[in-house]
Parts: structure tokens; sequence; C-alpha cells
């Protein structure tokens, strides 16, 4: 286990998120978003962690709601794809757990909901310009008042949307896709959710009764050039490992697979026990920051399944068994997502099994 890439979760970086983002919000109730296993932090740690904290849960799968409450958690759980197959109506309604309703499918499998089992909670969604799940506006109020008359439906049914840039602060979309909301809900009784994790941030005009944060509450941030820390939310996540050679690699050598880095003097070249096996973005191009204890280097050549060579001329004491930071409070996650092509989310998620999950309460 020496040289096992090692996740250290830091379950004080979350209630110190859902708190700022509660009085951020307020005085909307927040949803914790904690589908794809929590953002990749581990859906029953994070729960257990905002427990009697979060308003709610929200996930992308009803298995997601079993577990949770397998593990003991009252708080509403809200599925934000709704039922699959109409034979999940019954669990959902036995499990206590809300559905969101976005396709004409979902509406034929409802009309056979047993009224016996409890009233369903269902959340109606309003496609406003994502074009992904959701009716179009024009006919919310048809559903909205079919979905109230069913026996089997809890008669307050919430209404939800979803925004496809609300990181563009002063774009033209969200403003129209609220717009297109609130025009289409205006009439409609029921509680109103909004807002992701930019929304949040950037539209205090889409607050609505609930918002639904996932990115912030895990102190990610995908407003180009900002991290999480930049608005005030703390990583949730430190990524580490250990050096496990130092060499000294001569001028005009070539390093790491199809030698794409060529040394440009003679320089010491580490490396690490970390790869795209961990999780670690392969597409990480040289120049990637990496901290060598409290030294920022640069990562160096391909990032292979289980290694990363790094620059080592800004570290030159650094030896065998030196700590690695990938990414956490010191190098925000964010940054290497954007040297990898990617978004913060994308590397918090793709945590593989090899990893080691340890917990900080700090």
């Amino acid at each position: 286990m020496s040289r096992t890439t090692v996740a250290t979760i830091h379950l004080g970086a979350l209630r110190h998120n859902l708190a700022r983002i509660k009085a951020m919000a307020a005085p909307a109730k927040v949803m914790a978003v904690v589908k794809a296993d929590a953002y990749g932090h581990g859906l029953e740690r994070v729960a257990r962690a905002l427990d009697g904290a979060a308003d709610a849960f929200a996930v992308a799968a009803q298995g997601d709601g079993l577990r949770l409450r397998a593990a003991g958690h009252r708080q509403r759980i809200v599925v934000l794809s709704g039922p699959d197959r109409a034979s999940d109506i019954a669990e959902m309604q036995r499990l206590q757990l809300d559905a969101a309703i976005h396709h004409e499918s979902q509406l034929a499998w409802l009309d056979g909901a047993s009224s016996s089992r409890g009233p369903l909670r269902v959340w109606l969604k309003v496609d406003t310009g994502m074009h992904r799940l959701g009716f179009p506006p024009e006919r919310v109020a048809e559903i909205h008042a079919r979905l109230s008359a069913m026996p089997g439906i809890d008669p307050e049914v919430g209404l939800l949307t979803h925004f496809s840039e609300s990181e563009e602060f002063e774009g033209d979309e969200t403003r129209a896709q609220i717009r297109r909301f609130n025009e289409a809900v205006k009439d409609l009784s029921g509680p109103r959710a909004l807002s992701n994790s930019a929304g949040v941030l950037g539209w205090p005009e889409a607050r609505g009764d609930w918002v639904r944060t996932g990115g912030l509450l895990y102190g990610l941030s995908v407003v180009p050039g900002k991290s999480g820390a930049d608005f005030g939310f703390r990583p949730a996540m430190t990524l580490a490992t250990r050096l496990i050679a130092v060499n000294w690699i001569r001028r005009g050598e070539r390093v790491g697979y199809n030698g794409t880095w060529t040394c440009p003097e003679d320089m010491p070249v580490g490396v690490a026990a970390v790869g795209y096996g961990d999780g670690y973005p392969r597409s990480a191009a040289s120049g990637t920051p990496v901290l060598v204890g409290d030294r920022r280097v640069p990562l160096v050549g391909r990032v292979s399944m289980d290694l990363i060579t790094l620059d080592l001329r800004e570290a030159p004491q650094a030896k065998v068994g030196d700590r690695v930071t990938l990414w956490g409070e010191e190098l925000p996650v964010e940054q290497i997502a954007a040297q990898a092509g990617t978004i913060s989310y994308d590397l918090t998620c793709g945590m593989t099994r090899r990893v080691l999950f340890v917990e900080d309460d700090s």
C-alpha cells in the first residue's frame, strides 16, 4: 500500500461549503447534489458529513437513493432523472424518494401508481433551453394539472429547470431561461428550483424555493479562470502521492513515452507514483503544475498508467519519499483541469478503485 495514491476527503470543508451555500441562497432550501458517488468523494461519506444540515439530497439514479436510505438518511432525496421504467414507481414510493418527471412515458407509468403505498412526491421538469430532459414551456400547465390529479401523486408538484451556461454571469441565455421558466409557471402552485452551483454564484434572481448545488459543495468551480477558493469555498479533496525516483538526465535526452519532452539542460527528473490508472488525467500537458513538498514544479512528458515525470530544477533538494500533491488547497484542481482540457468535476469523479480514500475532519 506504500505506493498507493491517496485521496484525503476533508469533512470540515464539506460542512463549511454547505453552510456558505445556505447563507448565499437564503431563504431557499438546499439540495446537496451527491450524484456520481458525490462527485467522486464517496456517497455515504459525504451524506454522513452533511446529515442534518442538508435540506435534501439529490441523486441521478434510484439506486443511490436506496443506498442513502440503507445508510439511515431520512432527508428528502430527489432522483433527478426520475423513474427509468414503470416498476420503479412502487420502489420510489417504498423508499419515499422524490421523482423528477420529464417525459411523456413517465406520465403513463404514474397513471398506474397506487395511492396505498403513499403519495409519490414529484418535480415537473421544464425544458427552458438545455434541451436534454423536460417538457416544453407551453405544455407545463397541462402536465402540472395531470400530475396534480393523479391519486398516487402528492398534490404539491414541484417545478424545476436546469441552466445550460449559468457560469457565464453576463450571458443572455440564462437570463432567457429564467424568463421562460417564470412565464411557464407563473400561475402554478408548488416550490420552484432553478439554480445549480453557478446559478447560486451569479444569478441571485434565480434563487427560487430550492437550489441544487453539486460543485460548490466540494469546493469546485466551473467558472473560467476561477477556483472554488476564489468564491470562499474550500476544496474537499486532496490528491497526493510520493516521489519514487529522482534521476539525473542529460541535456537533449527525451522523457517518457514517445519522447514528447526533451531536457533543455542536464537536470533532475522526478518520478511520482500516480497515473491515469489512478484517475490522474492522461491529457495533462507538459507544464501542468505539481507540488513536491511546498515547491511548485511542472509535469514533463506524457502521463502513463502508473507514473508521471517531473522537472525538479525548482526543487533541487527533492528526494525519494517526498510528498507530491496533485491537487488540493495549495494547488486548485481547476488549474490541473484547465491544463488537461476538461473541468474539475471530471477529475474528482474520475478517481479509480486503486486510490486509497481517507477522511480528515478538519
